[in-house]
């Protein structure tokens, strides 16, 4: 691999917190919201998942929700998934370095 053309770092913030392993599987999406029907819909899809759900052996999952600003002033939100272990950190909600490098293709 390469030696990075430019690199650009980022500060933000993390919240750590528990997610059950399933439940990544449920989620909203934007065309969700395009109407009342699909609103509705999509509801009743999430209903159905947690049923589903709560018939299975639940696994927990550590995540981090990361959040910071881009160099245009936009807000951006990213999901770590830690896995089955916590990470070793003495917060739930710590500081975090975001490391973006470009690279030309080969």
């Amino acid at each position: 691999m390469s030696q990075p053309t430019i690199k650009v770092e980022f500060e933000g913030k993390a919240k750590i917190g528990e997610v059950m392993g399933n439940f990544k599987a449920i989620q909203l999406k934007p065309e969700d919201f395009s109407s009342p029907l699909s609103l509705q819909m999509a509801l009743s899809r999430i209903y159905s998942e947690l049923m589903n759900m709560l018939n299975q052996r639940q696994d927990i999952h550590y995540v981090a929700d990361v959040r910071f600003t881009d160099s245009m002033g936009n807000p951006i939100s990213v999901g770590v998934d830690f896995g089955d272990k916590i990470p070793p950190l003495s917060r739930k909600e710590v500081k975090v370095k975001i490391t973006i490098e470009f690279y030309d293709e080969e």
